[in-house]
């Protein structure tokens, strides 16, 4: 049996929503976030050393990391679905999506929210205006335009395919749908990109990804 070592609101919701469409039965090990820090807790440190979420745990093995997951779950249990076949262009599309997700995309994402955040930290008065100019111009100048091109690029290549390999659901768009999802829900896709919507308002509607909403609990970006 299949456990996923599930922590609120993180990149764990997708490997439920995997399952799902694969059919497989699994078992849900829960874990909170601190509400403070908003970090996992250290209880999952004894699943895998990192302490991060997802980890799932089949059998004896223990597999980490989104992409690896996906891929473990695609081979070991996707028999024709969610996998194009291997070789040729699909399949370099394929692995390409699988990695661009958190290769790519996802880190000036992160740098987002974090400079966000430190505009709202705790910090003496005198040097707040001097944290928010900064987090302003770094996101104005660097990470702003970063986001810009690839949501641009996502959008250009989601308006001439309803799934990103195509006209069928594959294992890339369970890997995409995190920063995807997350992008939406924070207003920075917004309605010039109305592919991008449109592409996760298709994932919300499909049952097998409600049904893993339904088991994995509050998830902040449904």
């Amino acid at each position: 049996m299949i456990t996923v070592h599930h922590l609120n609101n993180s990149r764990s919701q997708r490997i439920l929503w995997m399952l799902e469409e694969l059919g497989v039965p699994y078992e849900i090990q829960r874990y909170e976030r601190d509400p403070k820090t908003m970090l996992a807790p250290a209880s999952l440190k004894k699943v895998h050393p990192l302490g991060k979420s997802p980890v799932i745990t089949d059998g004896d093995l223990v597999v980490a990391e989104s992409g690896a997951i996906i891929e473990y779950l695609a081979h070991t249990y996707g028999k024709d679905t969610l996998l194009p076949e291997s070789g040729g262009q699909k399949w370099l599309d394929y692995t390409y999506w699988l990695h661009y997700a958190e290769g790519s995309l996802m880190p000036p994402l992160l740098m987002r929210l974090v400079f966000e955040k430190v505009k709202t930290s705790p910090m003496p008065f005198f040097i707040k205006p001097v944290a928010k100019g900064i987090a302003d111009k770094t996101n104005k100048v660097f990470i702003g335009p970063m986001i810009k091109t690839h949501l641009d690029f996502v959008e250009s290549h989601l308006a001439k395919n309803t799934w990103f390999l195509g006209d069928n659901l594959s294992a890339a768009d369970i890997q995409m749908s995190f920063p995807l999802e997350a992008s939406v829900a924070r207003g920075i896709v917004g309605k010039s990109r109305p592919n991008i919507t449109a592409w996760v308002k298709r994932v919300h509607a499909r049952t097998a990804y409600q049904k893993g909403l339904e088991k994995g609990g509050d998830y902040d970006f449904a």
